[in-house]
């Protein structure tokens, strides 16, 4: 019994390790470089409340979903709040393009595909969009909240 049960708790153990991050948990670490070169990461932005936002352009809903945090972002950029946008585009161009249609201005990332040591995997991203609320302190405060959520938490956060 005894075997059994240290077993199960080994299954368990193996099974959080592969979850997505939990609200709640600290968001795993992320470095990548911008268009420019220049790495930045998560973690850099402590401080700032933080929507960390995967995406690609050929995704309809992510596109959707870029523009209904742009005037969110606007509004709530110069009081704390930021937006790390990665995008698992393969095709750089397509990218850029979609950057600029969507008048995205926010950080903005471009990890080509899902492999296995990209961040998409670390943060186990199923489909898109996905996306994850950082608190000033890099606590997970939510995953995938509506625009009215995004909204309502910035207000009392960002006052």
């Amino acid at each position: 019994m005894k075997t059994i049960v240290l077993s199960l708790l080994a299954a368990i153990c193996v099974l959080n390790v592969y979850a997505q991050p939990k609200i709640g948990s600290v968001a795993p670490e992320i470095t990548l470089k911008d268009k420019t070169g220049q790495s930045i990461a998560l973690s850099s932005l402590r401080g700032k409340v933080v929507l960390v936002d995967f995406w690609a352009s050929w995704c309809m809903p992510c596109r959707k979903s870029n523009r209904s945090i742009l005037p969110v972002y606007n509004r709530y950029k110069d009081k704390g709040f930021e937006v790390y946008g990665i995008s698992l585009d393969e095709d750089a161009t397509a990218w850029q393009k979609a950057i600029s249609v969507d008048r995205i201005t926010w950080l903005q990332f471009n990890e080509k595909g899902s492999g296995a040591n990209s961040t998409a995997e670390t943060w186990k991203i199923e489909f898109l969009p996905t996306s994850f609320l950082i608190d000033k302190n890099g606590m997970i405060i939510t995953i995938d909240p509506s625009d009215k959520d995004l909204n309502k938490y910035l207000q009392l956060a960002l006052k």
